[in-house]
Parts: C-alpha cells; structure tokens; sequence
C-alpha cells in the first residue's frame, strides 16, 4: 500500500492494525511493547500477516462500527459476500473488573452466496528473529520458536485448521470465527462464544463513547480521534502511548525512524487534558496516579518518557534482519531519547495536575501525594531553567535555550502557585510569584527577535519553530497582542507549505525536515482561529481532515507532495491536537452520562 491504510483495534492492553484488504499486518502480544507476532507493516517479506486471499472480482470496503473500536471489512463480488469484524476483547464482568486478553478475534460474517477465500496465517514471533513454526494440536494451531527466545501463540477457529495451515481454498456456508490468543485456551472456544465476546466488546465501546462530549460540529471527527486515543491508553498502569508501531518513517528511506510504544510524559499529559475535557475524568486519574508511582523519592527528576509500567531503562536496539517500512531503516526498538534533557515536560505535567486540583474532587492522601509532586517539580525548575536543553523535538545537537522549554518551565510555576492557591496553601508564594516573574522577563526580552518580528526557536536565533504558537495557549501573551499575532504570521510564512506546516526548516542531527509534522498545522490553524483569521482557519482544517486516511486515522506526519501518511501511527499527538481545534469550530455539550463515566 502506498499510505497507511489501517484501521487499529485494541484492547487497553494491546492493539493491532488491520490494512484496508483485511491483513493483520502488525500486532504485538501480550502487551504493546512486547515483540511483534505480525510485522509485515516492517518487513513485507519476513514480517508475518494473516490475510484472506480472494480473486479479484471481490470489492473491499471497510469502516468502523458505529463509535466503537471495532473494524468491519466487507468483501463483496456481487454475488458472493461477508464480513470480517475485527477486534480484541473488552468488556466489564459481574464483579466489575474488566476482560481484557491479549487476543484478537476475527468473526466471519456470511452475508450471501458461498463466498471462496484463502487464508494466509502466518505468525513470525520475536520480530520474525528466529523461524516460527505452526502446529496442528487438534483443537487449535500451535506456532512457537525453538531457537532464540522462545515465545508461542494459539489460533482457534471453526474452520478446518489444516485447510489453514495448508492454504487451501475455502468455502464460507456460515458465520466463523478466528481467535488468536496469545495464551492456550482453558475453556472450549466456539461460534458463539467469540459472538458474545463481540456483542459485549462492542456494548462497551458504544457505552465509552456515549460518556463523551459532544460537539455541534465534527462530532465524528472529534469522536473517532477520542477512541484513538482511548486505545492507546495502558489500562493496567495509567500510562498512554504516543503511537501504536516502532520504526514507520518520517521520510521514506531515510533514517527518521523511531519506536513510538512509550510513554512521553509531554503527549500523555496533553492526551489526559483533551481526555478529561471529553468528560473521561477516570483516564485524567489513572494517568496522575502513574506519574506518582513513577516518582517514588521527593529529589527524583522525571524522565521525559517512561515504558508502559514505568520502566526507567528504554535500551535502544537495532534489528537489522528487518527491511523497514518501505525499505526505511534501521527497525529500532526501544528508544534513546529516554536519557534526554527536555525541561518542558514540567509545565506541561504541572498543567495536567493543576488541572485535576481545579476541575475534579481528590482525596486528601492524593492531594497530598500530588502537592509533594508539584513542590519538587518546582524546585526542579529553579534549579534548570536557566540551562539549555534538547528541546520539545529531541533533537540530539548540541543543547539550546529552546522558547518553548522556557516557556513550559514558566507554566510550571505558574501552575503551581494556582495549585497552591486552590488548596490555599500559600507555601512560598512570594518566592514563587519572583521566580514567574523572572523567567516570563527573561523569555520576553530573550525569546523575541526584533528583526523577524517573531518568538523565535531558541534565544538569538532567527530560526523559527511552530512551538512558539502554543505561547498563548499557555497563557503566556493574549490572542491579540501584537506580538503573538506577528509571530503566528511570520510562522505562517515560513514554515507553512501549501496548507501543511514544518515543525522548523533549519538544519538538526539528520538534515533538513522533508515532511510536514501533522500537529503543527493543527496550532497553526487553531492559532490564526485565535487571532481572528476564522474563515482561513477553517479552510485549512477542512482541506488537513481530508488528508487522514480511508478510517480518519492519522500518523505523525505528511508528505508535502503526495499527501501520504507518514511516521508512527496512529499518533495520539496529532488526535488529540485534531480534537482541540476542532472544538474552536463547535460547541460542546456534556452527554448526560459523563458525570457517571468510570470506565
């Protein structure tokens, strides 16, 4: 395929893409940062899919079922129809724990006719590191490794499993399922056991999205962009991914490619703020209480990202039996940005807890587990901000005082002596109202070039960067103060790119952007919504929406030329910034039931 054409199912636990043909083309089991089982999506050859292979009379078609998280791939020749309904199992039991396996289940809808198809199952576990080989066991296909790590998987099905295994050709008289499962099944599977896994997979999706606020305009928009995002959320620990994959380039061919299946503490608290905002108040919960969990000693700094259960060491590693994305490698998996300096990171988890202080009730133990937080993230500050730093795009040069890690660093404490204020604390509240004031003088006189009338990059640079768009988002300078207008102007003219935005032109570690990074064009459109350039604004966003994929699903980044997806996906910054610019455009409306929402 020549753009991301895949639908994403998951579970909280897990997730798989599924292509516009009906391919499993990438899934890792049990959790999102295990090995690969598919990988095709990296390796068109060795990666591992399980397809259905059909002649070419068949149309393919393919949507989501209605506000939930659940693919349909409708095959049809005219004659000969059915449905394959994608999805991993979620649901509340009687004692209100949730059912959440790490496995994928493929229910076969006949629709007319006799359908004839083959299927193509073939698992590569461990990245495809060693052979996998498939075993009929009787009840169920058995695929394992004997060399190298060994790992296994388990395939159910109504289907003949030698006609399976042995790809012969099919013959659809009636619905079927396929259950795959990363752990051997205790209890008998069948038909209607995955039907009624379905049924209530599919109750729990419709009742998530019914807790969401709505919107009067791009509610469909809006509501698939929150269930993206619900699906890249780790249920176990609280923690939300910044993408489903590892290694999908920013450039085809280039070496751009990183593994995305972490948790950045920068995207996850904008992800929790645009969740909260939807009326989901219990993911905002579980995200805080992975922050604090994660911060076990008052001297401890934060990483700018952490492994799904709050692993500190994400070890780079390079699997070079692996082609890449289109031929785009090295295949990277764990990720070495985790050792970086990114002073912004603490404005933006101070946002997210002053956030919960303001809006949301909170017991007095957490209260005083997040006070303890946000008094060490400010001691943090004063002790850094005045540094340079990598900056909000990890760039991997020599270190910089970037705007915006300046900017955040004054959210921080701003933040904190609202907090402070609401808890009516008053705890080094002069001292802390100095230090605002300090590092809001410094940026003022430091960030802002005179020249190019623009916030710029980093101080004494002429370089600009699309961070700077965020500055009155953060409440730092007015919609319609001169200068925040100037510079939204000045970006505009010279980082926008036929409507798509580059995060900044200048040179970094691998050469010049070539791709537009798709969040930027999202502050972009909501800052000239903001300085009154409504009408513009809401052309460009109709012209990006129409850039997403068949689904409405969208990566990290675009091609300038072709308008291809590009980068990991699907990528919970570019949804998240989807939902919050859409809202300019709309008025929202809190569903009747969000106030009940505790899923």
């Amino acid at each position: 395929m020549d753009n991301l054409d895949y639908g994403i199912i998951g579970n909280c636990k897990s997730a798989a893409l599924i292509s516009k043909t009906g391919s499993l083309e990438w899934c890792c089991l049990p959790n999102f940062n295990s090995a690969a089982v598919f990988a095709k999506l990296l390796d068109e050859k060795r990666g591992g899919s399980f397809e259905f292979i059909l002649d070419d009379s068949y149309k393919i078609t393919q949507e989501y079922l209605w506000e939930t998280n659940i693919l349909n791939t409708l095959f049809d020749d005219g004659e000969n129809s059915f449905q394959v309904i994608d999805f991993m199992p979620r649901y509340e039991r009687e004692d209100s724990t949730y059912y959440a396996p790490p496995d994928v289940i493929r229910f076969i809808r006949l629709i007319s006719g006799k359908p004839k198809f083959k299927v193509k199952y073939d698992p590569r576990l461990d990245f495809a590191r060693e052979k996998t080989y498939s075993e009929h066991k009787g009840n169920y296909i058995k695929s394992f490794t004997n060399e190298g790590k060994y790992d296994s998987l388990f395939l159910y099905s109504s289907l003949d499993l030698n006609d399976v295994l042995e790809q012969n050709e099919i013959e659809l008289t009636g619905n079927a399922y396929f259950l795959l499962g990363y752990h051997e099944k205790l209890i008998t599977q069948s038909l209607d056991r995955s039907y009624l896994k379905f049924q209530r997979t599919k109750t729990y999706w419709m009742n998530w999205s019914a807790k969401t606020t709505r919107y009067t305009h791009y509610e469909k928009e809006i509501m698939r962009s929150a269930l993206v995002l619900k699906c890249l959320s780790y249920k176990k620990s609280g923690a939300v991914l910044a993408a489903a994959t590892t290694s999908l380039p920013e450039t085809i061919g280039e070496e751009r490619n990183w593994d995305y299946r972490f948790c950045w503490i920068r995207d996850a608290s904008m992800v929790i703020k645009v969740m909260a905002g939807l009326g989901h108040i219990k993911s905002a919960k579980d995200f805080l209480q992975f922050i604090i969990d994660i911060i076990p000693d008052k001297d401890e700094k934060i990483q700018i990202m952490y492994g799904i259960n709050g692993e500190k060491e994400l070890t780079e590693h390079i699997l070079d039996h692996l082609s890449g994305y289109k031929g785009s490698h090295p295949v990277r998996t764990g990720n070495a940005a985790y050792i970086q300096k990114q002073n912004d990171i603490y404005g933006i988890l101070m946002e997210v807890i002053y956030q919960q202080f303001n809006q949301f009730e909170t017991s007095l133990e957490n209260s005083e587990e997040l006070w303890t937080v946000v008094r060490g993230i400010v001691k943090i500050v004063e002790e850094n901000w005045q540094k340079p730093d990598k900056g909000i795009w990890e760039l991997r040069t020599e270190d910089r005082h970037f705007v915006f890690s300046k900017l955040l660093c004054w959210v921080a404490i701003d933040r904190a002596i609202k907090i402070g204020e609401v808890l009516r604390m008053g705890i080094n509240d002069t001292h802390w109202k100095s230090l605002r004031a300090e590092i809001y003088n410094d940026i003022y006189k430091n960030g802002w070039n005179e020249e190019v009338q623009a916030y710029t990059q980093y101080y004494g640079s002429k370089d600009l960067d699309a961070s700077t768009l965020l500055m009155e988002q953060y409440g730092f300078i007015e919609a319609k103060d001169p200068r925040f207008v100037s510079t939204v102007q000045a970006t505009e003219r010279e980082l926008c790119k036929d409507g798509l935005m580059y995060r900044y032109k200048n040179k970094d570690d691998f050469g010049e952007p070539t791709s537009s990074f798709t969040i930027c064009t999202f502050w972009l459109i909501d800052s000239l919504f903001k300085i009154g350039e409504k009408k513009k604004a809401k052309q460009m966003f109709d012209q990006l929406l129409s850039y997403s994929n068949h689904l409405g699903l969208f990566s990290e980044d675009i091609d300038f030329e072709t308008k291809r997806l590009l980068g990991n996906f699907p990528q919970a910054y570019s949804h998240l910034a989807l939902i919050e610019t859409a809202a300019n455009f709309s008025i929202g409306t809190t569903s009747e039931e969000s106030w009940l929402s505790e899923f």
